[in-house]
């Protein structure tokens, strides 16, 4: 196709920023969307490339996934530019077209190793694939009592002096840090986050309701994997569970798998959060997208079975779930609505990374990072700023 020719992508339902449009069209030129309307308003020219569907199709903005550790026997934690690689041009397939690169807890060198590499990526990375809009450093500064799958060996206190050496060696990508907020010094990292226009967000935590209250005035604004490596609701302490709940201030991820916690409990969750404050992630692991077996998670041994990923003694390690599954299990658990979708995989996670002027939403101007789903959801086509990324053989 010429590059300088654009894609008409032609009678199909449209999600854009502000409406939906039932019989629409969608113009894609130079990585960017510079047509939105009804198929009536089209005008074509001679360089279009125009794909024909039906208004069965829905086009969506791409998810962005921001806790995500593997896909394809690539993590991020592997400290190369093939991992990485391996993870971008995968994603796609199921809808995702921006990521998080998300570390683990591990020893100072190896995440110091995985933040340098994926630093420099981002710095390099080409248009064709999904796009690493920045890192996740998930633990070391976490609670011991919710380590959940992270190596207990490896965890320290919040350290500020540590996380400003850190992010400079990943060439200040990190743009969401999981900490527990309640550990000593855990204050002091959480304004520092905030200082610096990183988002802190309270995970793999032991603290109160209280506390949870203490990290905000801080500056945290998101909650780890709701449900998982947290103190969980009790009716004489709410803990960070009945926080993510009830303070409007938070941001909340949350893995529907239904394996991290029951599809009553995402009804729950999603009833009181709603789809204003809901972000949908995958926190997959290398496992996904490959058959069932045993892969390492941080050096340790991850059984992964159909379904669920664990370690030896049973506790859940990361998920195998595809954004798309995601996307699929959240409508039928909580009987959302696809623009309800929309909010939850992409415009919240791109406010919440201050990238909603160029990600999040289908907007003239904006990156043409977007999704076409069919009938069943499935996904059809993927385009990541205006490049074909992942067509659904026939």
């Amino acid at each position: 196709m010429d590059t300088h020719s654009s894609i008409i992508i032609y009678n199909v339902t449209v999600y854009s920023e502000n409406q939906t449009l039932k019989n629409g069209y969608i113009k894609l030129t130079d990585k960017k969307i510079t047509e939105i309307g009804d198929i009536n308003q089209y005008v074509r020219q001679p360089k279009d490339h125009v794909i024909e569907l039906s208004p069965s199709y829905k086009v969506i903005p791409g998810a962005i996934d921001v806790h995500i550790h593997g896909v394809n026997n690539a993590d991020a934690m592997d400290g190369t530019a093939e991992a990485l690689k391996t993870m971008a041009r995968t994603l796609p397939k199921e809808g995702t077209t921006s990521f998080l690169a998300t570390t683990m807890t591990q020893s100072n060198e190896a995440v110091e190793k995985a933040l340098r590499n994926a630093g420099a990526y981002i710095e390099e990375q080409t248009n064709a694939d999904a796009e690493v809009v920045g890192i996740h450093l998930e633990g070391p500064f976490i609670s011991p009592k919710r380590a959940g799958a992270q190596p207990p060996t490896h965890i320290q206190d919040p350290n500020v002096a540590l996380f400003q050496k850190w992010q400079k060696a990943a060439g200040g990508h990190i743009k969401l840090v999981t900490l527990a907020p309640e550990q000593p010094n855990g204050l002091a990292l959480t304004s520092y986050l905030k200082e610096t226009n990183v988002v802190a967000s309270i995970g793999h935590s032991d603290s109160t309701y209280d506390q949870v209250g203490e990290a905000i005035e801080a500056g945290a604004s998101h909650i780890t994997h709701l449900y998982n490596g947290m103190r969980g609701l009790h009716h004489r302490e709410p803990g960070v569970l009945g926080a993510a709940y009830l303070r409007d201030e938070l941001f909340v991820e949350l893995i529907t798998d239904g394996i991290h916690c029951r599809p009553e409990m995402v009804k729950l969750a999603y009833d009181q959060i709603t789809s204003e404050r809901m972000i949908l992630i995958t926190d997959s692991l290398r496992a996904k997208w490959l058959k069932n077996g045993t892969y390492d998670l941080g050096g340790q041994p991850v059984h992964v079975n159909d379904t669920t990923a664990t370690l030896a003694d049973g506790t859940l390690a990361g998920s195998i779930l595809k954004m798309n599954d995601a996307i699929k299990n959240t409508m039928s658990f909580t009987n959302c609505s696809l623009e309800d979708i929309v909010k939850m995989t992409a415009e919240n996670p791109a406010k919440q990374l201050n990238l909603f002027d160029t990600k999040g939403s289908i907007k003239i101007g904006k990156d043409a990072d977007i999704v076409v789903l069919n009938e069943n959801l499935d996904v059809e086509m993927t385009f990541c700023r205006g490049t074909l990324s992942f067509k659904k053989e026939d």
